[in-house]
């Protein structure tokens, strides 16, 4: 089994890889308190919803079975080599599990708050079908010969696919309202600082073991960070250049002048009346 070779490196992926997890996290939280202060879920687009749950649920697979199952490990040293290490950590796991956690929660407060004519679309509704259907069969193919790295490999793939197209109806729906009204850019601020810190853990253990098999024996996670990080870039671009907002806003929730107590009643007289 491999080992660390140098104990800075070692320290400095589990501070990079802690501060991803608490990044990627926290930035579920943002979009959640947006909500809940709105009592709204408009503006935020529901197909995104449900590609990023079937995005999280696959990777919380992928994350930990390998995590896990000593079988699974034996597998994956088979094929990379056995002086490789596990490219998933235990961070890696509990933030699969949160995210899925939260999403479940965004995913309620559809159901619960005002969401106007927004809807799940036909198109999306038709890869999420094809997604778990083709798992389910694979997992089938997979039991005969026990070859369950190539199965949750599948689920990485899953997870790498969602997250290349999870934020295209986003995209779309704020190029057509031409705002980001409803759609958190506090999501996106620590979502960029997750995606650069991941390929910064993930870079500590290469250089220690002198092997870049760390970052092509998990594609996944590699892309992950390469696809949040561009679409992060290009929703800052959205929120701040392209759509800005009429009003100083706060990052994690909008302030609803409506909401604001005025500082006199209209059924009181004025000063001026009672003279």
């Amino acid at each position: 089994m491999a080992s660390w070779n140098s104990l800075p490196f070692e320290i400095s992926y589990q501070v990079f890889g802690w501060i991803a997890f608490f990044s990627w996290s926290f930035s579920f939280y943002p979009q959640v308190i947006l909500n809940f202060r709105r009592k709204s879920v408009v503006g935020l687009n529901f197909d995104f919803l449900i590609l990023n749950f079937t995005k999280h649920s696959s990777y919380l697979i992928y994350n930990a079975s390998l995590f896990f199952s000593p079988f699974i490990q034996r597998q994956y040293r088979e094929k990379y080599g056995y002086s490789q290490m596990i490219p998933v950590a235990a961070n890696d796991v509990a933030f699969s599990m949160h995210a899925v956690l939260l999403t479940t929660i965004t995913l309620y407060q559809v159901l619960i708050y005002d969401r106007g004519s927004q809807k799940v679309s036909k198109t999306c509704i038709a890869i999420t079908s094809a997604v778990w259907v083709s798992a389910i069969v694979c997992l089938f193919i997979a039991l005969p010969n026990h070859s369950w790295l190539w199965l949750i490999s599948v689920f990485n793939t899953i997870q790498v696919v969602m997250t290349v197209i999870k934020y295209i109806p986003q995209v779309l729906m704020n190029f057509m309202r031409k705002s980001t009204e409803g759609w958190s850019i506090g999501n996106i601020l620590l979502d960029l600082l997750g995606g650069l810190t991941n390929y910064a853990q993930m870079a500590m253990q290469s250089i220690d073991q002198g092997s870049w098999v760390n970052f092509y024996g998990n594609i996944g996670k590699t892309l992950l960070s390469l696809v949040s990080v561009f679409f992060d870039l290009l929703f800052i671009c959205q929120h701040y250049l392209l759509y800005p907002s009429s009003k100083k806003e706060e990052i994690y929730f909008e302030v609803d002048s409506e909401n604001r107590a005025p500082l006199t009643k209209p059924s009181e007289p004025s000063q001026s009346e009672n003279v």
